[in-house]
C-alpha cells in the first residue's frame, strides 16, 4: 500500500462526509431531529444532529472499497464501530436506557478482542479481553462526553486519527493507518459544519463511533508491547478524552453532584470561563491532542523513551485534571433545584 491508497482514501473520505452532510441536516430539521437547548447546554438554539451517519460512512465505505473484507482485524473494528454507532443512532432518536448501551458496547468491544484486538499480559487469556473491552467501553464513552462545544471533539478527532495513522504505517500496520486516515479525512469534512456556530451535531452516533475507532486502534497498536509502551501507546491517543472524563468526574464528586448528570463542566467549558472563545476553546484541545499524537508518532519512531513519555504524559493529566479544578463552573449547591435526568452528550 503505497502514499497515493492512503492520500486518496483520506481525501474520499472528506468528500463522502462533506457531501452527506447537506442532506442529513435538512432530513434532521424535517424530522425535528434536533438538540434544543437548556440550563445544562452551552449551545443557543436548535441543533439538528445526524452528523455521525456522515461520519460512519465516510470512514467505512473507502476502507471497504479499499480493503475488501480481508483484513479481519480490521472488518472487526469497522462492523463493531458501525453497531455502535447505530445505537448511538438510535440513543439520538429515542433515548435507550444506559443498561442497553452498555451491553452492546460490550458485546461490540468483545467481538473485536476475539478477533485478536486486545492487549497484551503476562496473564494472557481471558484477563487480556477482560481488560480491553473494559478499556475500550470507558474511553469510547469518554469521547461520547467530549462532545460537549461547537467543533471540540472534531477537532481531537481529526488530528487524533491522523497522527495514530501516521504511526500505523512507521509501525507496519498499513491496513490501520488506512482507517484511521479515512477517519482523519471525514472528520475533516464533517468540521467545516460543526464549527462555531455549529450547523450540525454529531450525536452519540458519531461521537461513539469516533472513540470507538480510535481506541481499538490504540490497543491494535501495543499488543505484545512491553508495560511501558503499552500504557503510552493507550494513554496518549486518548489523553484529551481522558483529562476531560477526570476534570468532570473529580469537581463532580468534590462538589456533591451526580457524574452521570450532565452540565457545563467539561473542559471546554472551564476554558470558556477562563476567556477562551468557543472556536478556541475547540482549537485548544485540537492542540492538545495533537502534542499527544505527536509524542505516541516519536515514540514508535523510538525518539523518545516509552517510560519517560508514560511519565510525563500521566504527570501532565494528572496536573490539568488538578489545575482545572480550580475554575469555578458550579451555582451554589443551596440555589439548585433538583436537575432532571440529562443524557451527558447534549451540551
Amino acid at each position: 500500500m503505497n502514499a497515493t491508497i492512503a492520500l486518496a482514501t483520506g481525501v474520499a473520505a472528506f468528500v463522502i462526509s462533506c457531501a452527506a452532510i447537506v442532506p442529513l441536516r435538512r432530513l434532521a430539521l424535517q424530522w425535528e431531529l434536533t438538540d434544543r437547548p437548556s440550563e445544562t447546554k452551552a449551545h443557543a438554539r436548535p441543533t439538528p444532529y445526524l452528523g455521525g451517519i456522515a461520519i460512519t460512512l465516510g470512514t467505512v465505505v473507502p476502507v471497504i472499497a479499499v480493503l475488501g473484507f480481508a483484513e479481519l482485524r480490521i472488518m472487526a473494528i469497522l462492523l463493531a464501530g458501525t453497531a455502535v454507532s447505530l445505537v448511538g443512532l438510535i440513543d439520538d432518536v429515542g433515548p435507550l436506557r444506559p443498561v442497553t448501551r452498555l451491553v452492546v458496547e460490550a458485546a461490540a468491544a468483545s467481538g473485536v478482542a476475539l478477533a485478536g484486538v486486545h492487549v497484551s499480559t503476562p496473564a494472557n487469556g481471558w484477563v487480556d479481553g477482560g481488560i480491553t473491552v473494559v478499556w475500550i467501553v470507558v474511553m469510547l464513552n469518554a469521547f461520547n462526553l467530549l462532545d460537549n462545544m461547537d467543533g471540540a471533539l472534531g477537532a481531537v478527532s481529526t488530528v487524533t486519527a491522523a497522527l495514530l495513522g501516521g504511526t500505523a504505517f512507521v509501525t507496519g500496520h498499513p491496513a490501520l493507518g488506512l482507517l484511521l486516515i479515512a477517519l482523519a479525512g471525514t472528520s475533516l469534512g464533517f468540521l467545516p459544519h460543526n464549527w462555531a456556530p455549529a450547523r450540525i451535531f454529531m450525536g452519540d452516533s458519531g461521537s461513539l463511533f469516533i472513540g470507538f475507532v480510535v481506541t481499538c486502534s490504540a490497543v491494535f497498536l501495543v499488543r505484545g508491547q512491553d508495560p511501558g509502551e503499552m500504557i503510552a501507546g493507550l494513554l496518549l491517543p486518548t489523553f484529551v478524552a481522558t483529562v476531560d472524563t477526570g476534570v468532570v468526574f473529580l469537581s463532580r464528586v468534590r462538589a456533591g453532584r451526580s457524574p452521570l448528570i450532565g452540565g457545563t463542566d467539561h473542559v471546554t467549558h472551564r476554558l470558556r470561563r477562563l476567556g477562551l472563545s468557543i472556536r478556541m476553546a475547540a482549537a485548544t484541545l485540537g492542540a492538545l491532542a495533537a502534542m499527544a499524537g505527536g509524542c505516541c508518532l516519536m515514540m514508535a519512531l523510538g525518539w523518545i523513551s516509552p517510560l519517560v513519555t508514560t511519565m510525563v504524559a500521566g504527570g501532565t493529566a494528572i496536573v490539568l485534571i488538578a489545575l482545572l479544578q480550580g475554575v469555578h463552573v458550579y451555582a451554589p449547591i443551596e440555589h439548585l433545584k433538583a436537575p432532571p435526568r440529562i443524557r451527558e452528550r447534549r451540551r
